[in-house]
């Protein structure tokens, strides 16, 4: 078989970086689109006589089919390659980007959000991707990487959304299925299947390992792959239950508004993005991923105890007075927001160093050939705790506004202790002496 790097149709393939600078764009554009429709679901809804509960019902729908979908993506890729099923899947996100743009009923709307959905389920496709193509030593960083890129996404996303819409309604869904087919076409001309998945592809396939996988965290929660897995899905549903009632904890302790809400989410992202860009790869480096993925859960948890002890400072010109009342009108009108943004702070940068590092090790202690699936079932635990999390918070928000962030926090902790003895799966392989050019 000839070197997939010699391909005329793919002239990055042959060097690691190429390889994920290919993936991070293709994440990037994926993204992108996502998230031009997310923001304008409810009003679309909303305009087909949609209330809340409706449009909560699209919104669990979509997590739903990703959560149902996600471990069969992996375990699709892993029997016939990453490639394949990657395409299969932004196919499946154009489609339903077409049916979002002409959706005249509810009852199509949802099957937009279903397709959508399904097709997300990739997430695990790509992550499996980044750790086939990359070294065991470089995949945290190299998945540090892929979610800064999506997570610019994020930011692009929503303002190319509200600026389509100035063509009509229905060219935010084509403008989503045309960069969607673009990424398609870019994926088709650039992505290669990995070297170690063309040799996985050649072991005998084991039929009916989606389930097992799936009750095997469960039932071998003491196995390194379940833990990791469990590490994930505690940390990302705390993370999540936090995000999802830190506007109505805002708006209780700083009078934040819907006009102001979106700086605060935009610092977040911000500082999620420049941390896994700037910051990780060194910090791999220097501690390795076990050691940082502690040091990232210790931060995210302690992010959220000290949420609860932050309030308005009631004399924010106090600070002035130190400096001599040189300091500009707009800094001291931050003043007040100088514990909230300290607070948080440490849960981007606990989440950076916590959800790269714990998928890297996962991608360590499982085999080649079901490195997939295990990718799709971390993704479906993780969805699950994405589901249920936030509805456990605002249950809890609704009796004692502090008890979530303390909930969340203690189990956060717990995690340390799932990570236990983890060094002697973890441990980075030995690089091999360099021979063939490697």
């Amino acid at each position: 078989m000839p070197d997939s790097s010699t391909m005329p149709h793919a002239p990055y393939a042959g060097t690691p970086f190429g390889k994920l600078a290919v993936l991070m764009v293709t994440a990037f554009i994926d993204m992108v689109g996502l998230l031009m429709i997310v923001p304008l679901l409810p009003f679309y809804a909303e305009s087909l006589g949609a209330g809340g509960l409706v449009v909560g019902l699209l919104v669990s729908s979509y997590a739903v089919a990703q959560l149902i979908s996600a471990p069969y993506w992996g375990r699709l890729s892993d029997r016939h390659g990453r490639r394949p099923a990657l395409l299969v899947g932004l196919t499946a996100s154009a489609i339903a980007y077409v049916i979002f743009g002409y959706a005249t009923s509810l009852w199509l709307l949802f099957l937009s959000r279903i397709v959508q959905g399904a097709g997300g389920g990739t997430v695990s496709v790509i992550q499996a991707y980044v750790a086939d193509a990359t070294a065991p030593e470089d995949r945290a960083k190299s998945l540090g990487w892929l979610s800064a890129a999506t997570n610019f996404g994020v930011v692009i996303g929503p303002a190319l959304g509200s600026f389509t819409m100035t063509w009509g309604k229905h060219a935010p869904g084509l403008a989503a299925a045309a960069l969607c087919l673009i990424n398609i076409l870019f994926a088709m001309r650039y992505l290669t299947e990995p070297r170690d998945m063309v040799e996985a592809n050649k072991r005998p396939v084991v039929k009916g390992r989606s389930r097992e996988a799936l009750m095997r965290v469960v039932t071998h929660s003491g196995e390194p792959a379940s833990r990791l897995i469990w590490i994930y899905s505690l940390a990302m549903g705390a993370f999540q239950g936090m995000t999802a009632i830190l506007a109505l904890f805002l708006a209780v302790r700083f009078g934040v508004t819907t006009e102001t809400i979106g700086y605060f989410f935009m610092y977040i992202g911000a500082i999620s993005m420049l941390t896994r860009a700037a910051i990780l790869g060194r910090a791999v480096d220097r501690f390795g991923e076990l050691r940082l993925s502690r040091l990232g859960v210790t931060l995210l948890a302690a992010g959220l105890v000290l949420l609860p002890f932050t309030h308005r400072m009631a004399n924010p010109h106090a600070l002035t007075t130190l400096f001599g009342g040189g300091l500009p009108a707009w800094i001291t009108a931050l003043v007040p927001y100088v514990p909230l943004a300290i607070a948080v702070a440490l849960v981007p940068l606990g989440t950076a160093f916590t959800f790269p590092c714990v998928t890297a090790m996962l991608s360590r202690v499982t085999p080649d050939h079901e490195r997939g699936l295990y990718m799709g079932v971390q993704q479906t635990f993780g969805g699950m705790a994405r589901v249920i999390f936030p509805i456990l918070a605002g249950w809890m928000f609704d009796r004692v506004i502090e008890l979530p962030f303390f909930v969340s926090a203690g189990l956060v902790i717990a995690t340390i202790f799932l990570g236990f003895g983890l060094e002697h799966h973890v441990a980075p392989r030995q690089r091999k002496v360099a021979v063939q050019g490697s």
